[in-house]
C-alpha cells in the first residue's frame, strides 16, 4: 500500500464539502439535498463510481463549480467518494441535508480552508485515510479575538 497526499484546487471564495456514498443515486439525491436547502445556490457535484464503468458522475447549477468538483474528484479517484464545491452558500447551510441523504456514510471535511486529501492506494483501487484541513493553531484566542470571532458570525447573518 502507498499513501500520498492530494491538493484539492478550488475557486479561492469557494467551500468543499468531501464524503463518501455507497450508490450511483447519490448525485441526483445529493443534487436535491442542495437546491432544496438554499435557493438559487450555486454549487458543483461529482461521485467516483466504484464498480461497472467507474465513471466520474456529476451535476450542478454553475458550470465552473461543477467543472472544479470533477477534478476534485479526479484528483482523489477512490470510489464511492463525492466532492461539493459550494459557491454561494456554506456548509452549514447544507450539511445537514447532506448527511441525511440515505446512501451517504461519511463526510470527511466540510470547508473554506485549503484541503488536502490523505489517499491509500493499493493494486485493486484507493481509498480515503483522511484529510488535512487548514493549518495548525497558532495560539490561543484573546479577548478581543472573541470578540471579532462573534461579530464576524453577526456580520454572516448567523447571530444576532
Amino acid at each position: 500500500m502507498q499513501l500520498s497526499i492530494v491538493e484539492i484546487a478550488k475557486p479561492i471564495d469557494a467551500n468543499v464539502i468531501i464524503g463518501q456514498a455507497h450508490f450511483i443515486k447519490t448525485v441526483d439525491d445529493v443534487y436535491e439535498a442542495l437546491v432544496q436547502a438554499v435557493p438559487n445556490i450555486k454549487f458543483g457535484l461529482a461521485f467516483c463510481e466504484a464498480s461497472g464503468p467507474c465513471l466520474i458522475r456529476h451535476t450542478g447549477t454553475d458550470a465552473a463549480l461543477e467543472q472544479s468538483a470533477i477534478e476534485a474528484a479526479s484528483a482523489i479517484g477512490a470510489g464511492h467518494v463525492f466532492v461539493v464545491i459550494l459557491g454561494n452558500a456554506f456548509p452549514i447551510n447544507v450539511l445537514n441535508q447532506i448527511k441525511s441523504v440515505s446512501e451517504v456514510c461519511t463526510i470527511f471535511c466540510a470547508t473554506a480552508n485549503l484541503v488536502r486529501v490523505i489517499i491509500a492506494e493499493e493494486a485493486n483501487g484507493r481509498g480515503v485515510v483522511g484529510v488535512i484541513d487548514g493549518s495548525p493553531p497558532k495560539g490561543v484566542e484573546t479577548a478581543e479575538d472573541q470578540a471579532e470571532r462573534r461579530a464576524m458570525l453577526r456580520r454572516f447573518g448567523y447571530k444576532q
